[in-house]
């Protein structure tokens, strides 16, 4: 227990060692009421998306939002109609998704299949967000309780940073798999204990299991725990060689049974991910086009009580990514936490390491208020790296920040053995920086109702033989939402083309990752009408490549979607490619049913 006890410079009792101060009234009481105000507190986070979770949607990030009902009504199909867990041939039609390529949070998904299935993949959105950012501040207020802190308001403190600061409710705009991060302290702390006797079978076991569980809810929450620690523990290491003499056997003894473990059980997910159809290498952007801002870091997010939308655009690359964002006073606490530890080897090193985290999180260049410097940074030599370049760079800082809390809570507990005065300043200077983060409810919009073609299962003559459901616009990023958004809330009970994924950019001969299926005729075609409402004058030659993208995506009927962009200009290419469509249901459809189906490969 020696990193604990250098923490908060006394030996820390693990759970059962005190049974008179663990089983005291009070604290069952207060680890009851914790837990009560965290999942309040993410209630009133999510109240204007719980009030009609599958007619609203989060209006931060509507696409991801979308991305994340696709991965729950994959879930229920894998369950309810035992469609393969790894690829779905529901959207992308012809060719599919490869899920272990994309965030597909099966961990998650799986178990809240009967959730979507018989109340909407909107209430599985809204319970995984809520239970998300409940879920973990209570998780890290539980290892530090338990294992770091002696006080349960230090605890307390800091499990509602680590788990309700800008970055977590940022993310919360529509990254399912960023708010889930329960499994994060415990991954941390089972890593920690493997410097113990006695644990390098039973603990390398169950480190391995929590990491194939974090695996299946999100990799890169996993790689930016996997750097953090492995910094943390070189640091510590070189502060603390005396330690690391006495160790460092049975601690790479339990890392080597986890990683066989791990390795065992995530194999085939892995080589599926990496290898088989659908598959991709780097990111559809370049490494400094999203990176932390270095004004950040004192800002405000905008869902913080002091934020400012406005002002937080110039140093944020999204409503989802205000992943610094501690406040001027927020971030002289953080600086003040480290100074009060300094003399801990462990809070030293955890401090080297949410700093590394940071610098990683600025990209290969510095950026301040939205204008690059010129500074280079060591990002640079890094950024093309494999695994390394399959993240968006900014999403590093996510570490500072649960970093940040874990010291504020260790200062916490450390700073009732202060004179009165130094108490006075330290919690005025608290308040001071906690109350302007307290998140605001999440912004939501109202979605585009179903039509009664879709309620009323009209659609279904159509798309039988293996022929597919073609809404337009079509199913693209931050274009063709509604379709994809259809699909997911029909379960994906019909097939449909395109779709917001990621996967390789046009392959084989570019696997390069893009949100978007390869671009065909069609697609740019309908594309530029929705966005600039021109009407081309169509060729014969642009009436057969419209036809044949039509075969290729094995249409069985092809929807106008009402209102949106552009919608007349959009609905005049398709009566001249087309003809005349037919209202049924409450939409406008063109009957597909007499095109070729292409065999499948």
């Amino acid at each position: 227990m020696r990193v604990a006890e250098e923490m908060t410079e006394e030996p820390v009792a693990t759970v059962g060692e005190d049974p008179a101060r663990a089983g005291s009234w009070w604290l069952r009481r207060i680890d009851l009421w914790v837990p009560a105000a965290f999942l309040a507190l993410a209630i009133v986070v999510l109240l204007p998306l719980w009030i009609d979770p599958n007619g609203r949607v989060l209006a931060s990030n509507d696409d991801d939002h979308g991305v994340f009902l696709f991965v729950l009504a994959h879930a229920e199909r894998v369950v309810f109609d035992g469609a393969a867990p790894f690829f779905t041939d529901r959207l992308n039609a012809p060719v599919g998704v490869n899920m272990m390529a994309n965030t597909s949070i099966l961990a998650l998904s799986l178990p809240l299949a009967p959730v979507t299935h018989f109340l909407g993949g909107g209430v599985s959105v809204a319970l995984l967000i809520t239970l998300g950012l409940a879920g973990t501040a209570f998780a890290w207020y539980w290892v530090l309780s338990r294992h770091l802190v002696h006080s349960r308001v230090a605890a307390a403190i800091g499990g509602a940073f680590c788990g309700f600061a800008p970055t977590m409710v940022s993310h919360a705009n529509g990254h399912v798999n960023f708010v889930n991060q329960y499994l994060v302290p415990f991954i941390v702390w089972q890593v920690l204990r493997l410097r113990e006797p006695g644990r390098v079978r039973r603990g390398g076991i169950i480190l391995g299991l929590l990491i194939v569980a974090q695996c299946f809810i999100n990799e890169e929450t996993l790689l930016f725990t996997a750097l953090t620690l492995g910094v943390f523990v070189v640091a510590y290491g070189i502060m603390r060689p005396d330690v690391v003499r006495a160790v460092w056997k049975r601690f790479l003894g339990g890392l080597g049974v986890a990683a066989a473990t791990a390795g065992a059980l995530l194999a085939y997910p892995l080589w599926y991910q990496f290898f088989a159809p659908g598959n991709y290498h780097g990111q559809p952007f370049e490494p400094d086009m999203y990176v932390t801002d270095l004004a950040s870091l004192v800002g405000f997010a905008r869902q913080s009580l002091a934020g400012n939308a406005a002002l937080t655009r110039e140093m944020s690359v999204s409503a989802t990514e205000d992943n610094t964002f501690f406040g001027p006073i927020g971030f002289v606490m953080i600086v003040v936490s480290v100074v009060m530890l300094w003399r801990s080897a462990a809070a030293r090193a955890a401090a080297i390491a949410g700093l590394v985290l940071l610098l990683m999180s600025f990209g290969p260049v510095l950026k301040v208020f939205g204008h690059d410097t010129g500074i280079p940074l060591p990002f640079g030599l890094i950024s093309h790296v494999p695994v390394i370049d399959l993240v968006s760079v900014t999403r590093f800082a996510m570490v500072p920040a649960t970093i940040a809390g874990v010291l504020l809570a260790l200062a916490v507990d450390k700073i009732g053995t202060y004179p009165a005065r130094r108490r006075r300043l330290f919690w005025i200077g608290m308040v001071l920086a906690l109350v302007p983060l307290i998140p605001k409810p999440l912004p939501v919009v109202q979605g585009d109702p179903l039509p009664a073609f879709l309620t009323e299962g009209t659609y279904k003559p159509y798309v039988t033989g293996g022929r597919t459901l073609i809404t337009v616009p079509l199913p693209e990023v931050t274009t063709g939402r509604t379709g994809m958004r259809w699909a997911t809330l029909m379960n994906l009970d019909y097939a449909t083309p395109r779709g917001y994924f990621m996967g390789p950019a046009d392959p084989p001969d570019d696997d390069t990752g893009s949100w978007n299926a390869p671009r065909r005729f069609t697609s740019d075609l309908l594309w530029r009408v929705r966005e600039y409402g021109q009407v081309p004058v169509l060729t014969d030659a642009d009436r057969a490549r419209i036809t044949a993208d039509l075969v290729y995506w094995r249409a069985g009927v092809v929807v106008l979607v009402p209102g949106g962009r552009n919608p007349a200009a959009q609905r005049a290419v398709l009566v001249d490619a087309l003809g005349e469509p037919q209202l049924v249901g409450g939409v406008e459809i063109w009957d597909m049913r007499g095109l070729p189906v292409p065999p499948k490969d």
